[in-house]
Protein backbone atom coordinates (compact mmCIF):
# COMPACT_ATOMS: atom_id res chain seq x y z
CA UNK A 1 0.00 0.00 0.00
CA UNK A 2 0.99 3.64 -0.46
CA UNK A 3 1.48 5.47 2.83
CA UNK A 4 3.17 8.44 4.50
CA UNK A 5 6.14 7.17 6.52
CA UNK A 6 7.88 8.97 9.39
CA UNK A 7 11.41 7.58 9.81
CA UNK A 8 12.66 10.13 12.35
CA UNK A 9 10.92 12.79 14.40
CA UNK A 10 10.90 16.34 12.99
CA UNK A 11 12.39 15.18 9.67
CA UNK A 12 10.24 15.38 6.57
CA UNK A 13 8.14 12.23 6.07
CA UNK A 14 8.10 10.45 2.71
CA UNK A 15 5.69 8.51 0.54
CA UNK A 16 6.52 4.80 0.80
CA UNK A 17 5.21 1.48 -0.50
CA UNK A 18 4.51 -0.62 2.61
CA UNK A 19 2.98 -4.07 3.25
CA UNK A 20 -0.81 -4.17 3.39
CA UNK A 21 -2.10 -4.76 6.93
CA UNK A 22 -4.02 -7.87 7.94
CA UNK A 23 -6.84 -7.81 10.51
CA UNK A 24 -6.41 -8.87 14.10
CA UNK A 25 -8.80 -11.69 15.10
CA UNK A 26 -10.92 -9.02 16.85
CA UNK A 27 -10.37 -6.31 14.25
CA UNK A 28 -10.87 -5.21 10.67
CA UNK A 29 -8.82 -3.65 7.90
CA UNK A 30 -10.32 -0.52 6.42
CA UNK A 31 -9.82 0.87 2.93
CA UNK A 32 -9.29 4.52 3.82
CA UNK A 33 -11.52 6.88 1.85
CA UNK A 34 -10.71 10.02 3.83
CA UNK A 35 -8.39 11.04 6.66
CA UNK A 36 -8.05 14.39 8.39
CA UNK A 37 -4.78 16.22 9.01
CA UNK A 38 -4.95 17.17 12.68
CA UNK A 39 -2.72 19.04 15.12
CA UNK A 40 -2.40 15.81 17.10
CA UNK A 41 -0.66 14.32 14.04
CA UNK A 42 1.79 17.23 14.16
CA UNK A 43 2.51 16.51 17.84
CA UNK A 44 3.19 12.89 16.88
CA UNK A 45 5.57 13.90 14.07
CA UNK A 46 7.39 16.19 16.50
CA UNK A 47 7.99 13.30 18.89
CA UNK A 48 5.68 14.56 21.66
CA UNK A 49 3.80 11.25 21.97
CA UNK A 50 5.53 8.38 23.79
CA UNK A 51 3.28 5.75 22.16
CA UNK A 52 4.91 6.16 18.75
CA UNK A 53 7.58 3.70 17.63
CA UNK A 54 9.54 4.53 14.47
CA UNK A 55 9.19 3.99 11.58
CA UNK A 56 5.59 5.13 11.76
CA UNK A 57 2.52 5.93 9.67
CA UNK A 58 0.46 8.80 11.15
CA UNK A 59 -3.26 9.50 10.86
CA UNK A 60 -6.15 9.00 13.27
CA UNK A 61 -9.18 10.86 11.84
CA UNK A 62 -10.58 8.45 9.29
CA UNK A 63 -13.50 6.97 7.46
CA UNK A 64 -13.68 4.22 4.92
CA UNK A 65 -14.95 0.83 3.83
CA UNK A 66 -14.30 -2.48 5.58
CA UNK A 67 -11.88 -4.47 3.40
CA UNK A 68 -11.18 -7.51 5.60
CA UNK A 69 -12.69 -8.89 8.83
CA UNK A 70 -11.03 -10.85 11.67
CA UNK A 71 -12.42 -14.27 12.53
CA UNK A 72 -13.91 -13.19 15.89
CA UNK A 73 -15.76 -10.11 14.60
CA UNK A 74 -19.55 -10.46 14.76
CA UNK A 75 -21.03 -7.09 13.82
CA UNK A 76 -19.20 -5.99 10.68
CA UNK A 77 -18.86 -7.22 7.11
CA UNK A 78 -16.74 -6.43 4.08
CA UNK A 79 -18.20 -3.38 2.34
CA UNK A 80 -19.57 -1.66 5.46
CA UNK A 81 -19.06 2.12 5.60
CA UNK A 82 -17.58 3.02 8.99
CA UNK A 83 -15.62 5.46 11.08
CA UNK A 84 -13.94 5.03 14.45
CA UNK A 85 -13.14 7.22 17.49
CA UNK A 86 -9.50 8.20 17.70
CA UNK A 87 -9.38 6.43 21.10
CA UNK A 88 -10.53 2.82 21.05
CA UNK A 89 -11.22 0.61 24.05
CA UNK A 90 -10.00 -2.90 24.81
CA UNK A 91 -13.34 -4.05 26.20
CA UNK A 92 -11.79 -5.80 29.19
CA UNK A 93 -10.58 -3.13 31.64
CA UNK A 94 -12.70 -1.50 34.40
CA UNK A 95 -13.14 1.72 32.42
CA UNK A 96 -14.41 -0.14 29.36
CA UNK A 97 -16.80 -2.15 31.54
CA UNK A 98 -18.14 1.17 32.85
CA UNK A 99 -18.60 2.50 29.30
CA UNK A 100 -15.64 4.89 29.41
CA UNK A 101 -13.64 3.59 26.45
CA UNK A 102 -12.16 7.06 25.89
CA UNK A 103 -9.95 6.52 28.98
CA UNK A 104 -9.37 2.77 28.52
CA UNK A 105 -6.35 1.40 30.40
CA UNK A 106 -5.23 -0.46 27.25
CA UNK A 107 -6.52 1.90 24.61
CA UNK A 108 -5.44 1.81 21.00
CA UNK A 109 -5.09 4.88 18.81
CA UNK A 110 -4.45 4.47 15.08
CA UNK A 111 -1.62 6.80 14.13
CA UNK A 112 -0.12 6.58 17.63
CA UNK A 113 -0.14 3.12 19.23
CA UNK A 114 0.06 1.54 15.78
CA UNK A 115 0.17 2.58 12.13
CA UNK A 116 -2.54 5.00 11.13
CA UNK A 117 -4.62 6.24 8.24
CA UNK A 118 -2.22 8.31 6.11
CA UNK A 119 -2.31 5.22 3.94
CA UNK A 120 -4.52 3.28 1.58
CA UNK A 121 -5.38 0.77 4.33
CA UNK A 122 -5.43 0.78 8.14
CA UNK A 123 -5.93 -1.92 10.77
CA UNK A 124 -8.51 -1.20 13.49
CA UNK A 125 -8.76 -3.21 16.71
CA UNK A 126 -11.71 -4.52 18.76
CA UNK A 127 -14.08 -3.71 15.93
CA UNK A 128 -17.30 -4.81 17.61
CA UNK A 129 -16.71 -2.34 20.44
CA UNK A 130 -15.23 0.59 18.57
CA UNK A 131 -16.51 0.90 15.01
CA UNK A 132 -19.35 3.26 14.11
CA UNK A 133 -21.61 2.75 11.10
CA UNK A 134 -21.89 5.66 8.67
CA UNK A 135 -25.28 6.58 7.20
CA UNK A 136 -25.26 6.80 3.41
CA UNK A 137 -26.03 10.53 3.45
CA UNK A 138 -22.77 11.30 5.29
CA UNK A 139 -19.83 11.62 2.90
CA UNK A 140 -16.41 10.27 3.81
CA UNK A 141 -14.64 13.65 4.01
CA UNK A 142 -17.16 14.88 6.58
CA UNK A 143 -17.15 11.57 8.44
CA UNK A 144 -13.36 11.63 8.78
CA UNK A 145 -13.56 14.75 10.95
CA UNK A 146 -15.93 13.07 13.40
CA UNK A 147 -13.38 10.67 14.89
CA UNK A 148 -11.28 13.35 16.56
CA UNK A 149 -12.23 17.00 16.19
CA UNK A 150 -16.00 16.89 16.06
CA UNK A 151 -16.60 13.96 18.43
CA UNK A 152 -14.07 15.29 20.92
CA UNK A 153 -15.82 18.66 20.84
CA UNK A 154 -19.22 17.01 21.24
CA UNK A 155 -18.11 15.25 24.39
CA UNK A 156 -16.38 18.40 25.68
CA UNK A 157 -19.48 20.55 25.21
CA UNK A 158 -22.27 18.07 25.96
CA UNK A 159 -20.87 15.49 28.39
CA UNK A 160 -18.08 17.35 30.18
CA UNK A 161 -19.15 20.99 29.96
CA UNK A 162 -22.86 20.13 30.24
CA UNK A 163 -23.70 23.24 28.23
CA UNK A 164 -27.35 24.28 28.18
CA UNK A 165 -29.45 26.95 26.49
CA UNK A 166 -28.81 30.52 27.60
CA UNK A 167 -25.37 29.87 29.04
CA UNK A 168 -22.28 31.77 27.96
CA UNK A 169 -19.47 29.67 26.45
CA UNK A 170 -15.97 30.82 25.50
CA UNK A 171 -13.99 28.88 22.89
CA UNK A 172 -10.27 29.63 22.73
CA UNK A 173 -8.86 28.65 19.34
CA UNK A 174 -10.91 28.39 16.14
CA UNK A 175 -9.26 25.44 14.45
CA UNK A 176 -11.21 22.26 13.75
CA UNK A 177 -11.90 21.47 17.41
CA UNK A 178 -12.87 25.02 18.30
CA UNK A 179 -15.15 25.54 15.32
CA UNK A 180 -16.85 22.23 16.08
CA UNK A 181 -17.37 23.31 19.69
CA UNK A 182 -18.86 26.61 18.54
CA UNK A 183 -21.34 24.87 16.25
CA UNK A 184 -22.35 22.34 18.92
CA UNK A 185 -22.72 24.90 21.73
CA UNK A 186 -24.77 27.13 19.45
CA UNK A 187 -27.04 24.20 18.54
CA UNK A 188 -27.67 23.72 22.27
CA UNK A 189 -28.78 27.34 22.59
CA UNK A 190 -25.65 28.76 24.24
CA UNK A 191 -24.13 32.20 23.59
CA UNK A 192 -20.62 31.60 22.25
CA UNK A 193 -17.65 33.95 22.38
CA UNK A 194 -14.92 32.84 19.96
CA UNK A 195 -11.27 33.79 20.47
CA UNK A 196 -8.46 33.44 17.91
CA UNK A 197 -5.69 35.47 16.30
CA UNK A 198 -6.88 35.07 12.68
CA UNK A 199 -9.71 37.18 11.31
CA UNK A 200 -10.71 34.61 8.68
CA UNK A 201 -11.21 31.96 11.37
CA UNK A 202 -13.18 34.40 13.49
CA UNK A 203 -15.39 35.16 10.49
CA UNK A 204 -16.11 31.44 10.09
CA UNK A 205 -16.79 31.23 13.83
CA UNK A 206 -19.48 33.91 13.42
CA UNK A 207 -20.96 32.00 10.48
CA UNK A 208 -21.16 28.90 12.70
CA UNK A 209 -23.02 30.70 15.48
CA UNK A 210 -20.62 32.71 17.64
CA UNK A 211 -22.41 35.80 18.98
CA UNK A 212 -19.13 37.64 19.60
CA UNK A 213 -15.50 37.26 18.54
CA UNK A 214 -12.21 38.47 19.99
CA UNK A 215 -8.94 38.76 18.11
CA UNK A 216 -6.45 37.90 20.83
CA UNK A 217 -3.55 39.49 18.94
CA UNK A 218 -5.33 42.86 19.11
CA UNK A 219 -6.75 42.60 22.64
CA UNK A 220 -4.64 43.55 25.66
CA UNK A 221 -6.60 41.48 28.20
CA UNK A 222 -8.53 38.59 26.66
CA UNK A 223 -10.14 37.29 29.90
CA UNK A 224 -11.39 40.77 30.76
CA UNK A 225 -12.83 41.18 27.26
CA UNK A 226 -14.67 37.84 27.57
CA UNK A 227 -16.00 38.79 31.02
CA UNK A 228 -17.25 42.13 29.67
CA UNK A 229 -19.08 40.50 26.75
CA UNK A 230 -20.61 37.76 28.91
CA UNK A 231 -21.52 40.14 31.75
CA UNK A 232 -19.37 38.59 34.44
CA UNK A 233 -17.72 35.59 32.81
CA UNK A 234 -18.72 32.45 30.94
CA UNK A 235 -20.40 29.39 32.44
CA UNK A 236 -18.15 27.12 30.38
CA UNK A 237 -14.83 27.84 28.71
CA UNK A 238 -12.98 25.53 26.33
CA UNK A 239 -9.30 25.63 25.44
CA UNK A 240 -9.49 24.12 21.97
CA UNK A 241 -5.93 25.03 21.01
CA UNK A 242 -3.70 23.83 23.81
CA UNK A 243 -1.18 26.45 24.90
CA UNK A 244 -0.20 27.91 28.28
CA UNK A 245 -1.77 31.23 27.27
CA UNK A 246 -5.11 29.88 26.06
CA UNK A 247 -5.37 27.53 29.04
CA UNK A 248 -4.71 30.37 31.51
CA UNK A 249 -7.11 32.74 29.76
CA UNK A 250 -9.83 30.09 29.61
CA UNK A 251 -9.75 29.56 33.38
CA UNK A 252 -9.55 33.28 34.10
CA UNK A 253 -12.55 34.27 31.95
CA UNK A 254 -15.00 32.03 33.88
CA UNK A 255 -17.73 33.30 36.14
CA UNK A 256 -18.00 31.86 39.64
CA UNK A 257 -18.55 28.08 39.68
CA UNK A 258 -17.80 27.92 35.98
CA UNK A 259 -16.21 24.99 34.11
CA UNK A 260 -12.95 25.00 32.18
CA UNK A 261 -12.66 22.11 29.69
CA UNK A 262 -9.19 21.33 28.35
CA UNK A 263 -9.38 19.80 24.89
CA UNK A 264 -6.28 21.11 23.12
CA UNK A 265 -3.19 19.04 23.84
CA UNK A 266 -0.44 20.50 26.01
CA UNK A 267 2.63 18.47 25.16
CA UNK A 268 6.36 18.92 24.83
CA UNK A 269 7.49 21.97 26.79
CA UNK A 270 3.87 22.87 27.66
CA UNK A 271 2.84 19.88 29.77
CA UNK A 272 2.69 21.89 33.02
CA UNK A 273 1.05 25.25 32.23
CA UNK A 274 0.45 27.86 34.93
CA UNK A 275 -3.10 27.86 36.31
CA UNK A 276 -4.63 30.75 38.35
CA UNK A 277 -5.31 28.35 41.22
CA UNK A 278 -6.27 31.07 43.69
CA UNK A 279 -9.18 31.93 41.37
CA UNK A 280 -10.07 28.24 41.01
CA UNK A 281 -10.37 27.91 44.78
CA UNK A 282 -12.06 31.23 45.55
CA UNK A 283 -14.63 30.92 42.75
CA UNK A 284 -15.11 27.14 43.06
CA UNK A 285 -14.21 26.56 39.43
CA UNK A 286 -14.12 23.13 37.81
CA UNK A 287 -11.22 22.01 35.62
CA UNK A 288 -12.11 19.12 33.33
CA UNK A 289 -10.29 17.15 30.67
CA UNK A 290 -11.90 15.79 27.53
CA UNK A 291 -10.29 12.94 25.61
CA UNK A 292 -12.22 11.71 22.60
CA UNK A 293 -15.66 10.11 22.77
CA UNK A 294 -16.88 6.53 23.06
CA UNK A 295 -18.34 4.81 20.01
CA UNK A 296 -21.61 4.19 21.86
CA UNK A 297 -22.12 7.96 22.29
CA UNK A 298 -22.00 8.61 18.55
CA UNK A 299 -25.75 7.93 18.29
CA UNK A 300 -26.60 11.24 19.99
CA UNK A 301 -24.20 13.17 17.77
CA UNK A 302 -25.37 11.40 14.60
CA UNK A 303 -28.99 12.17 15.45
CA UNK A 304 -28.22 15.89 15.63
CA UNK A 305 -26.28 15.70 12.35
CA UNK A 306 -29.01 13.82 10.48
CA UNK A 307 -31.70 16.18 11.80
CA UNK A 308 -29.76 19.17 10.49
CA UNK A 309 -29.03 20.70 13.89
CA UNK A 310 -25.33 20.08 13.33
CA UNK A 311 -23.54 20.41 9.99
CA UNK A 312 -19.92 19.22 10.25
CA UNK A 313 -19.63 19.41 6.45
CA UNK A 314 -19.49 23.20 6.84
CA UNK A 315 -16.09 22.84 8.51
CA UNK A 316 -14.41 20.70 5.87
CA UNK A 317 -11.74 22.87 4.28
CA UNK A 318 -9.20 21.80 1.69
CA UNK A 319 -9.43 18.29 0.26
CA UNK A 320 -5.94 17.17 -0.71
CA UNK A 321 -3.87 14.24 -1.96
CA UNK A 322 -1.82 11.89 0.21
CA UNK A 323 1.32 13.49 -1.20
CA UNK A 324 0.11 16.97 -0.20
CA UNK A 325 -0.57 15.77 3.35
CA UNK A 326 3.17 15.88 4.07
CA UNK A 327 3.32 19.66 3.64
CA UNK A 328 0.01 20.07 5.48
CA UNK A 329 1.43 18.10 8.41
CA UNK A 330 4.88 19.64 8.65
CA UNK A 331 3.63 23.24 8.19
CA UNK A 332 0.84 22.93 10.75
CA UNK A 333 2.53 24.85 13.56
CA UNK A 334 3.22 27.86 11.33
CA UNK A 335 0.16 27.75 9.07
CA UNK A 336 -3.30 26.31 9.51
CA UNK A 337 -5.97 26.49 6.85
CA UNK A 338 -9.52 27.54 7.63
CA UNK A 339 -11.56 24.44 8.38
CA UNK A 340 -10.42 20.83 8.48
CA UNK A 341 -7.91 19.69 5.86
CA UNK A 342 -8.84 16.21 4.65
CA UNK A 343 -6.97 13.73 2.46
CA UNK A 344 -9.43 12.27 -0.06
CA UNK A 345 -7.09 11.20 -2.87
CA UNK A 346 -4.78 8.25 -2.29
Amino acid sequence: MKAVLIESFKDRPKIANLPDPTPEDHGVVLKVEATGVCRSDWHGWMGHDSDITLPHVPGHELAGIVEAVGKDVQNWNVGDRVTVPFVGGCGACPECHAGHQQVCHNQFQPGFTHWGSFAEYVSLHHADLNLVALPEQLDFATAASLGCRFATSFRAVVDQGRVSGGQWVAVHGCGGVGLSAIMIANALGANVVAIDIADDKLALARDLGAVATINASETADVPEAVRDISKGGTHVSIDALGSPTTCFNSVLNLRRRGKHVQVGLLLGDHTAPPIPMARVIAHELEILGSHGMQAHRYDAMMAMILSGKLNPAAMVGNQITLEQSIDALTDMDSFQSVGATVVTQF
